[in-house]
């Protein structure tokens, strides 16, 4: 019986770990719960999430995995401003649900 392999579509051609790939503006907004307002081939347009909102989408996200304030920017870039970003995090770490680590990266607390 003739064996197939299958490449890992993970690892590149020498075996190493390729990074996740990029999600599409539709998953962002459909994994952060985000509001809909208008869409078509080119734009979605959804509701801008209020401070609770916020806060609770910046906690999932560092669920996943512990990220910088420019990290967390870099997916939430047309929802909130870096500025928003960095006041929910404090506000967050003041009520104990967040910490930073030497390298600037955020942890759920319980979780690091």
């Amino acid at each position: 019986m003739e064996e197939f392999r299958y490449p890992r579509e993970d690892l590149d051609e020498e075996g190493i770990e390729l990074a996740p790939p990029t999600p599409t503006g539709a998953e962002v907004i459909e994994k952060l719960g985000l509001r809909k307002v208008y869409e078509d081939p080119e734009v979605i347009v959804v509701t801008a999430p209020n401070e609770e909102q916020l806060k609770e989408i910046i906690l999932n996200l560092i669920r996943e995995r512990p990220m910088t304030v420019k990290e967390i920017h870099a997916i939430l870039a047309g929802i909130a401003s870096e500025d928003k970003i960095r006041k929910s995090l404090m506000r967050l770490a003041e009520r104990g649900l967040v910490t930073m680590d030497e390298d600037g990266r955020y942890h759920p607390v319980g979780l690091f």
